[in-house]
């Protein structure tokens, strides 16, 4: 059976040797990178089940990588877990707008990030078409959404999403109408078993609803439970 590999992109050299050996120890096989440019180069060319990305980096950042990752079809389904010395709130909300799974602030445990990988993976593994029917174009108001050639469009254009975002507005779009509770979006989204901080989902809901234009308006929140689409003529 294949190991599941995992790319670390950080400068410190210590930490590197420190996660390889706890990473093979569990199983897996690590890919290192000192430097974001190798790291970027890394993820495309051994497309690893997971990355571990430092934000502090020369000459280019964590979230500028993060983004390019997003941004590119050959890496935007790759889960990534931000670990950095950075602790403020708002750069956690950036992180995970920018499409990142997790968040760890620097001095962290190593058994907690162990776990978390563990959780991450499996719902990745046992993540399947998250739709309810077998349409692959649902089409509804001013929204389109093509699953199978990954593209969404708000009346008639283009709008792109991160992978978390593009299954949370299909999850909207399946269930028009409907409340959709944090706990339901996370087990469909993220999967089952997976903890998912209820600020995480706020976060990519809100990147999302931005990125609707005038069209958020239709994406309600429902206070103390989580929120709806409103109910669109299908077309």
């Amino acid at each position: 059976m294949k190991k599941e590999s995992i790319l670390i992109i950080d400068d410190e050299k210590d930490l590197l040797k420190l996660l390889q050996y706890n990473l093979e120890k569990e199983g897996y096989e690590p890919i290192l990178s000192d430097n974001g440019l190798k790291g970027i180069e890394l993820a495309k060319s051994k497309k690893p089940d997971l990355i571990i990305l430092d934000l502090m980096l020369p000459q280019i950042d964590g979230f500028e990588i993060c983004r390019l990752l997003k941004s590119s079809e050959e890496t935007r389904d790759i889960p990534v877990v931000m670990l950095t010395a950075k602790s403020s709130e708002v750069d956690q909300v950036v992180g995970l707008e920018m499409g990142a799974v997790d968040y760890l602030t620097k001095p962290f445990s190593v058994k907690v990030l162990l776990v978390r990988i563990k959780n991450i993976l499996k719902s990745m593994r046992n993540r399947k078409v998250m739709v309810t029917d077998t349409k692959s174009v649902v089409t509804l108001g001013d929204f389109m959404l093509d699953q199978e050639r990954f593209r969404f469009t708000v009346q008639g254009k283009p709008v792109v999403l991160t992978n978390f975002e593009f299954k949370i507005m299909a999850s909207f779009l399946r269930n028009p109408g409907i409340v959709i509770s944090r706990d339901r979006l996370a087990s469909e989204v993220w999967g089952k078993g997976f903890i998912v901080s209820p600020t995480a989902i706020n976060m990519h809901v809100s990147s999302l609803r931005k990125k609707l234009g005038k069209q958020r308006k239709y994406l309600e929140s429902v206070r103390g439970f989580g929120y709806r689409l409103a109910e669109l003529q299908e077309r």
